[in-house]
């Protein structure tokens, strides 16, 4: 199973340069994928700023019936406030950190700064 992060959808949604890589692993995929409650608000807001709001909600009623939204279980928020300071993330990425670690879920990502992260299995598109 797969916790796609925000960089993964945003590539695609925006038509930036990866974005056929980031399609060509969602469809192969499809019943393996998962993402953060975090990463679907990311997405909202940024595609909000850009004022992209037909883009989110086509994002919505296309992607969020075939894929699961995992929300951290409130017993595992003390975690984000004892942040492991050896892999030195943001918070953003520091929650999906938690939710892949918690689900035991592979974080697939572009995003260099997990290459810190040891203890969970992450595939760079």
């Amino acid at each position: 199973m797969h916790l796609l992060d925000t960089n993964i959808f945003l590539e695609i949604l925006l038509s930036q340069e990866k974005s056929s890589v980031c399609k060509t692993f969602i469809t192969s995929h499809y019943d393996e994928i998962s993402i953060s409650d975090f990463s679907l608000h990311s997405i909202g807001v940024i595609l909000f700023r850009y004022k992209k709001h037909e883009i989110f909600s086509g994002f919505i009623l296309d992607m969020i019936p075939k894929i699961r939204i995992l929300n951290l279980p409130s017993s595992e928020y003390v975690k984000l406030f004892c942040s492991d300071t050896k892999y030195e993330l943001d918070f953003d990425d520091f929650y999906q950190y938690i939710i892949a670690k918690y689900y035991d879920l592979q974080i697939v990502t572009m995003d260099s700064d997990f290459k810190k992260v040891k203890d969970v299995k992450v595939n760079f598109l």
